[in-house]
């Protein structure tokens, strides 16, 4: 088993993993740590606790809008929810369009947007 040292906010973290999976938990991490700047930059500081909470209700926000949108998407195609690979060179019908993954991320910015001014206006509101 390998473990990493990953830093999210500041502050280290040994988190043990599969080998191999080294780059990928670090590249977690980094998403991570972006999402404590921002909430610590529209925040101020905030103890430990409360940010990786927070970290995890914008992480958990994104997945759902973007299991929203997937389900619109193929709804609107009359398919049943199936996992598929966007197409890039060529597409058939039921494939997700380039399109479709831009549109996601636009309302998956949009929503996190939104969920960061609750999160600021709550975090006002406590002090």
């Amino acid at each position: 088993m390998a473990q990493v040292v990953i830093t999210i906010n500041k502050r280290e973290y040994a988190i043990a993993c599969e080998n191999g999976q080294e780059i990928q938990i670090i590249k977690l991490a980094r998403i991570l740590d972006e999402k404590a700047s921002m909430l610590v930059g529209a925040l101020g500081h905030i103890n430990e606790t409360q940010l990786l909470a927070m970290i995890g209700l914008l992480m958990a926000d994104e997945l759902m809008e973007t299991k929203k949108k997937l389900e619109k998407v193929l709804s609107e195609q009359n398919e049943e929810p199936k996992v598929v690979a966007p197409a890039v060179s060529s597409k058939s019908e039921g494939d997700i369009s380039l399109q479709d993954i831009k549109n996601l991320d636009e309302n998956f910015s949009s929503a996190l947007k939104t969920l960061s001014e609750m999160i600021k206006s709550v975090a006002l509101n406590l002090k």
